[in-house]
């Protein structure tokens, strides 16, 4: 009994196996294909779908609905799927609507890539050295450097937003496929360029993107050509960098102010689409009114200041201050602030307006002469010692000088200057004060009476005078005489000119000299030794016969030498 049941399951068994092994043999071909099914119900999360086999198949309704749009599935609607597997432990067949949908993909992109057609798609994920982009259910990887032509720092704009790219690469077998959208737009951008460069003129006003920013300017995008548009030509008024007025991927309209049709360059301008600020700029700004600016900025040699947006003045070293030379405008002004300034010059053409900062102010000269007129006294600290005298501290922050003529009547002023060192309080008399040169003249021995006034009075020109050395220069001789100052200049030295060497004398030597110039204003004397030797000369040739008569300019020197000579022996004979 027990042998029988043991057959009867055996056959039952081989029955079963091979009942099994039919229907496997004829699911096989069916597992990793696409069939067309009809959607028949709807389960939870799943839609049942009928694709004509034995039993059922069950897709997630997720896969029918895209982000952000509704489901358009509806019962009896036919749909291709995937067959995953024939059947789960339930039963049922295991369908995807999502991997038919990419079989469709590739087969259509393996079309459009052999064609060497675009395809459409969306980026929705980044990944590294990349993106993610769904081309209708096959997914691709975009490169980050064929995002776009020129880099892009933000990419947001651009994900989730339908796209053309090209594909480069394409493997079925590995399921990789790379694509490119900087490939679509450098084709697009070389079609735009050639129209726009067909078009181009002078004059013409575009819209740009600016593309990148230099020292010198910023590379404008006018769609598929690029523009230089200069520092100088961006605003009227000044830039010192252009970041300050642009930025990287901003709009911009322009003008074509210069094109080269040869080389494709093209120059641009934003500020030539306004007004000029410069015309009319000498009726609004004239010479000698004051106005205030804003200090944009400072060199070397002085600041500039604007005095509306465009229109800038330059302040020169030289009209910043009346007392402070030779220092940099930058520890007189700073940059930002607001200064009154004069209008000293207006030059429309070459576009420049010479400004003055001091001309603002009082001049301290002028305001000391009219505290201090000539003739009055003053008292100062001695600031500084020279080879020409002293130079005293006066109010308003000038100086006056004192030269060394003038602080003795009866020593030289050599030996007098000796009586004062730096920091000295003095007072002396205000000699002269010239506004113009901004010269100021003291003097100390002016002070007390000149002890040689009567003697000075006596003094007339064409006088041959005895004077003493005080300075030998090296374009003249100074001599003091009766407690004047006289100079003899160089070519006055001597009537020969192998003679006239200022190094032929020494201070302290006793020279004589004809006056031919006295300057009372000043209180100096010009004397010449070249003038009392021709005089001498003219003399002796009148007293002792002339060249017509036979004698020799030699004989006739001679005996006024000889005649001389005896006058001086006898001379001493008598003082002896």
């Amino acid at each position: 009994m027990a042998s029988a049941i043991s057959t009867q399951d055996m056959h039952m068994n081989e029955d079963f196996e091979s009942l099994l092994n039919e229907q496997l043999g004829e699911s096989g071909g069916l597992d990793g294909g696409v069939l067309n099914g009809t959607v028949i119900g709807r389960s939870g999360d799943f839609f049942i779908v009928d694709v004509g086999l034995k039993s059922e198949g069950r897709i997630p309704v997720k896969e029918f609905q895209r982000p952000g749009e509704e489901l358009q599935l509806h019962i009896g609607d036919r749909v291709d799927v995937f067959v995953e597997r024939y059947e789960d432990k339930d039963g049922l067949i295991v369908l995807s609507r999502e991997k038919a949908r990419r079989e469709e993909a590739w087969n259509e992109l393996e079309k459009s890539f052999n064609e060497g057609q675009r395809v459409k798609g969306v980026i929705h994920n980044r990944v590294k050295g990349g993106f993610t982009v769904d081309l209708s259910g096959a997914i691709a990887f975009l490169p980050g450097s064929q995002v776009d032509i020129r880099p892009v720092r933000d990419i947001s704009p651009l994900m989730g937003q339908p796209q053309i790219f090209q594909i480069l690469k394409m493997d079925r077998t590995r399921g990789n496929i790379v694509v490119s959208r900087r490939a679509v737009l450098e084709e697009t951008r070389a079609e735009e360029r050639s129209k726009l460069m067909e078009t181009l003129k002078e004059g013409q006003i575009l819209d740009g993107v600016v593309k990148n920013i230099t020292d010198y300017g910023a590379f404008v995008d006018l769609g598929g050509v690029d523009g230089l548009l200069h520092v100088t030509d961006i605003s009227w008024k000044r830039i010192n960098h252009p970041s300050e007025a642009l930025t990287i991927g901003q709009t911009v309209k322009v003008q074509v102010i210069r094109f080269n049709p040869e080389t494709q360059r093209i120059s641009l301008g934003m500020k030539q689409l306004e007004a000029d600020p410069w015309g009319g700029v000498v009726a609004k700004y004239p010479p000698n009114t004051r106005f205030v600016g804003r200090v944009t900025n400072i060199t070397d040699y002085g600041a500039f200041v604007e005095l509306e947006p465009g229109v800038e003045g330059l302040v020169h070293v030289s009209e910043m201050s009346w007392t402070k030379k030779n220092v940099h405008p930058g520890k007189i002004v700073s940059t930002s602030q607001e200064v009154e300034v004069m209008v000293l010059d207006v030059d429309q053409e070459k576009r420049r307006i010479s400004l003055g900062l001091k001309q603002t102010m009082s001049n301290p000269w002028a305001s000391f002469l009219e505290a201090h007129p000539v003739g009055s006294e003053i008292e100062g600290e001695i600031k500084n010692i020279t080879e020409f005298g002293l130079f005293i501290g006066l109010t308003g922050d000038i100086d006056g000088m004192i030269h060394l003529s003038d602080l003795d009547w009866n020593r030289p002023g050599d030996e007098a200057v000796k009586d004062y060192k730096k920091g000295d309080i003095v007072r002396a008399k205000v000699l002269d004060v010239d506004v113009e040169k901004e010269r100021i003249s003291l003097g100390a021995k002016q002070l007390s009476e000149n002890p040689h006034q009567e003697s000075q009075m006596e003094l007339r020109k064409n006088q041959t005078v005895t004077g003493v050395v005080t300075q030998v220069q090296d374009n003249g001789v100074e001599v003091e005489v009766a407690g004047l100052t006289g100079f003899i200049r160089k070519a006055d030295l001597a009537r020969e000119r192998a003679d006239q060497r200022p190094e032929r004398f020494n201070v302290g030597d006793r020279i004589d000299a004809k006056i031919t110039n006295i300057d009372k204003s000043n209180r100096r004397l010009t004397l010449s030794i070249k003038a009392r030797e021709m005089e001498e000369e003219k003399q002796a040739m009148a007293e002792y016969g002339s060249t017509d008569s036979g004698a020799s300019l030699g004989d006739i020197l001679g005996a006024a030498l000889k005649k001389a000579g005896k006058s001086a022996s006898a001379a001493d004979g008598d003082n002896a």
